[in-house]
């Protein structure tokens, strides 16, 4: 069986391929897009099943599980804790209107624990990859989270999922709890890059409800590398979560998850 370093230099070729090919061959067709009937909110575009194409075919064969946002579940050929969870392209809205960063997102996880994360920024052209057991990396760059241990001078990455009810007076009230301590509050529009924020230091901890498992998967094994610290509760919806991680300074405990 081949071993997890060699799947992550795999997942790290895989990665870079699908988003250099994706911006050689990009134009107007990749960012068409319609609206889910499901979450009116929520947005599909060409270049999301572009990259899942891309990134499946090469993944499939290894025969390990996949979880992906726009495929869902696909069972592997054998039984194994190990799986890849994958977000083609996070922050598709970002993309398609030119509107901030975006990212195509790989992990690869054993049960519920992270093994290792590679994220591809589409904005920068760099590849963000790392694990607890790997240390975490840019471009061959070691990365780190940052000294930050008081709320009162830190930043937080935060947003609205699409699943996240802003209309209910008692969930935003709980949210406001939860990042008016901070000093600088940010929504990027990509959870893949809020992470990699609070993973190289320039953010110190990130925070969502209601965020989907492959939005986050892989950001999360790069924190752990680069020395940071995550808590992750499952909601009542498939695969979504909430989810604060921060450089390990700055007590989770201290943050509530609603």
């Amino acid at each position: 069986m081949i071993s997890v370093s060699e799947l992550l230099d795999l997942t790290k070729i895989i990665t870079e391929t699908a988003g250099q090919k994706l911006l050689e061959n990009s134009n107007s067709q990749h960012k068409r897009f319609t609206n889910s009937l499901e979450i009116p909110k929520e947005i599909k575009a060409v270049a999301d099943t572009f990259l899942e194409k891309e990134i499946l075919d090469k993944l499939i064969p290894i025969g390990l599980p996949i979880l992906s946002e726009e495929s869902g579940y696909i069972p592997g050929e054998r039984e194994t804790k190990l799986w890849f969870i994958i977000d083609p392209l996070d922050g598709t809205y970002n993309f398609v209107k030119g509107l901030g960063p975006s990212a195509i997102s790989i992990a690869l996880w054993s049960d519920r624990t992270p093994i290792f994360g590679v994220v591809y920024s589409l904005d920068e052209q760099k590849i963000f990859w790392g694990g607890r057991d790997f240390g975490s990396f840019c471009n061959g760059k070691e990365l780190s989270v940052s000294d930050s241990d008081s709320k009162d001078h830190a930043s937080i990455c935060t947003g609205f999922p699409v699943r996240f009810d802003v209309t209910d007076e008692g969930i935003m009230q709980k949210y406001w709890s939860c990042i008016k301590s901070f000093s600088k509050v940010r929504m990027i529009g990509a959870a893949s890059i809020s992470l990699l924020h609070v993973s190289s230091g320039s953010a110190d901890l990130y925070y969502e409800k209601n965020i989907m498992l492959w939005d986050v998967a892989a950001g999360l094994a790069i924190i752990e590398g680069a020395g940071g610290d995550f808590i992750l509760n499952e909601t009542s919806d498939d695969w979504s979560c909430n989810v604060v991680a921060s450089n390990g300074k700055i007590m989770l405990d201290d943050i509530c998850i609603i």
